[in-house]
Order: structure tokens, then C-alpha cells, then sequence
């Protein structure tokens, strides 16, 4: 008895598998991911306000008034950026403004030297003390909030201190007639479009934004930075010089700081020794604002210049319509507290898209 061949089973139909990194995403899904979003909408809803309670602020003339102090603002809320995204902070950012000036208007006005070679060794002395921060945070692995706020403490002490036993006041003035200070103006707090007189220093804050943004998002630099915050010790194990790019980065947010002094003090003609003390907090909130994440490893530059945009708008716009001008650290609070439920949202928005 003969017995029924059984066919072989069927075999199914090959199942193509796509990496999520390489499916198509929606248009409305990239705008997501981006970090600046938030910021921007906000700046958006900030600029139409103030444009609507005040006429002035919509001028050319206005607008000249919040970009100047957006634009210093700017400059380093995109290098603090840098290093947040980095996954460090430095706290000592803002008084390293005011004493880069003194040290500016003491080498030329107490010590004789011209301006050129004022800057120079400003800037140096700056980067230095950036290394030093960086050099601290990576041998001691103490938190670089800690060895910054150290940092700041000191700094705010020589900054009073040393500037009152030189020249008898907390205050450096006469830098308009040191040698060679007209052309250094030109570079570093001139005007330009008449009669509008908007500050060179919106040039400086763009150019920087560019460069910074450049570098996160074409170099390896960037893919660095953003390594070594997400996670250093697994950036460390692919062969990322994490120590090299963390002291780069605090020796560059330094330099910037001696850049803003440079141009205050060269503006006003003289220096204060209680110059930016608090800017440091400013700052950080304009890359938080901008979508940087505390944590590290996520931002952009032009989402924390969009930030200092915002606070510059907001601080004009509060004089321009007419209101106490001591409101404008309930607004610094509210936006910081807005952006950062803000960026959650959309971040958590983001990521159930991607899924």
C-alpha cells in the first residue's frame, strides 16, 4: 500500500527589515528633533508682543537697541552652549567679562602699554584661565560647577580687590585715549547704519554663530562635543580625546569672555569691577531657552542665540513699554521655566514620532 507524498512546507516570502536610521522621516518629524523649536516660537510670540505694546521697539532704531544687547548676550550664550552640550558648565563666565576689562584698562592706563598689545595678553590670560578651569575639572573629576563657582569667587575677589589697590577705586576708566585705541574700537564696539547705529558686536555674535554652528554640525569637532556629553565614558572607548575637547571647550567659553570685555570696556571707556557678575546665569538660560539640555549632549548654537534674543527683547521691550524694568527677572524666570517644559514636550514629541 503505497503511502501520499507530503510537499515540502512553503518557504515564506523574505521579510525586508529598514533600520530606523534609514527610513524616510516626515518633514514635521525633522522639525521636531530640532532643538531650537521652542526657542523660536518664543521669540516669535516675544517679538510680536512688545512690537503691539510699544512702537518704538518695531523701529530700526528699536531693533537696533535689542540686538545690541542681544548680540554680547549672544556671544557667549552660544560658546556656554558649546560647553553645556559638552556636558560641563561654567559658572565663572560672566565675571571673567569684567575681569578681562580691568585687566585691559589696567596694562594700558596704569602700566603703559598700547592697545594692541593690551588685548593680546588679555585674551591670553583669558584662554588660561579657561585651560586651568578645564585642566581642574578633568584631573580632580570634581563637577566643573564646583571649580567653576571657585573660579568665580576668586575672580570677583581680584577683580575688587586688586583693581582698589592699584588705582584707589573699584573702577579703570581712560581707555579712549590709549595708543591705539581708535582702531581697536572700530573692531570692537563701532556702529554702523546711520542713523540707526546698530553695534559692531551684532556682526561679532552672528559671525560666531555661524562658526559654532558650522563646527557642530560638519566636524568632527562636533560629533566630539556631542559625544562627549551624551556619554563620555562610551565616547572615551571609540577613541574620543575627551579631555582634550572638555579643556577646549572651557579654554574657548574664557576667550569669548575676554572678547565681551574687550568690547565693554572699549565702548564705555572705562570698566567697573562689578562688570558681569550674575551674566553668567543669563547666559545659560538663553542655551537652555535655545534647547540645551542640562545633562549634556543635546543643542545647538543657533537655538541658544535665538535665547539671547529672546532676553534681549525682552529686557528693551519691558523699557520701551514703559514698565519697572526690575520685571525683567520674573520674565528671565518664566521663559527659563517655559523653555525647558517646552523643549520636553517637544523632544518627547520627537522621539514618539521616531517609534
Amino acid at each position: 500500500m503505497s503511502q501520499a507524498i507530503t510537499p515540502p512546507p512553503a518557504t515564506p516570502a523574505p521579510v525586508s527589515v529598514v533600520d530606523d536610521r534609514l527610513s524616510e522621516v516626515g518633514f514635521v518629524t525633522k522639525l521636531l528633533r530640532r532643538p531650537e523649536l521652542g526657542a523660536l516660537l518664543g521669540a516669535l510670540a516675544v517679538g510680536i508682543f512688545f512690537a503691539v505694546t510699544a512702537e518704538s521697539f518695531r523701529t530700526l532704531s528699536g531693533m537696533a537697541n535689542w540686538t545690541d544687547v542681544a548680540s554680547t548676550l549672544g556671544i557667549m550664550a552660544v560658546v556656554v552652549a558649546l560647553l553645556m552640550i559638552g556636558g560641563e558648565f561654567d559658572l565663572s563666565a560672566g565675571a571673567m567679562t569684567g575681569t578681562s576689562g580691568l585687566l585691559l584698562g589696567l596694562l594700558t592706563t596704569e602700566w603703559g602699554l598700547s592697545m594692541w598689545p593690551g588685548i593680546v595678553l588679555t585674551v591670553a590670560f583669558a584662554a588660561a584661565i579657561g585651560f586651568t578651569n578645564g585642566y581642574m575639572v578633568m584631573k580632580t573629576k570634581l563637577p566643573s560647577f564646583i571649580v567653576t563657582l571657585a573660579t568665580f569667587f576668586i575672580l570677583q575677589g581680584v577683580n575688587l580687590g586688586f583693581t582698589k589697590a592699584i588705582t584707589g577705586t573699584v573702577r579703570v576708566a581712560g581707555l579712549a585715549d590709549v595708543p591705539g585705541a581708535n582702531s581697536a574700537e572700530i573692531l570692537f564696539s563701532s556702529t554702523f547704519w546711520e542713523p540707526h547705529n546698530f553695534r559692531i558686536s551684532l556682526i561679532w555674535w552672528i559671525a560666531i554663530t555661524i562658526a559654532a554652528t558650522w563646527v557642530l554640525s560638519r566636524t568632527r569637532l562636533g560629533n566630539w562635543i556631542f559625544a562627549v556629553g551624551g556619554d563620555a565614558n562610551a565616547a572615551r572607548n571609540v577613541g574620543v580625546p575627551v579631555q582634550r575637547v572638555k579643556i577646549l571647550l572651557f579654554t574657548i567659553t574664557s576667550t569669548a569672555a575676554a572678547l565681551v570685555g574687550i568690547m565693554i570696556a572699549l565702548r564705555l571707556g572705562s570698566i567697573q569691577a562689578g562688570q558681569g557678575i550674575g551674566e553668567e546665569f543669563t547666559y545659560i538660560i538663553a542655551a537652555v531657552v535655545g534647547g540645551c539640555l542640562l545633562t549634556g549632549g543635546y543643542g545647538s548654537a543657533v537655538g541658544a542665540s535665538i535665547g539671547a534674543l529672546i532676553v534681549g527683547m525682552a529686557f528693551i521691550g519691558i523699557q520701551f513699554s514703559g514698565w519697572n524694568t526690575d520685571w525683567r527677572f520674573l520674565f528671565l524666570g518664566v521663559i527659563l521655566l517655559m523653555a525647558v517644559l517646552v523643549n520636553n514636550l517637544v523632544r518627547s514629541s520627537a522621539e514618539g514620532a521616531r517609534r
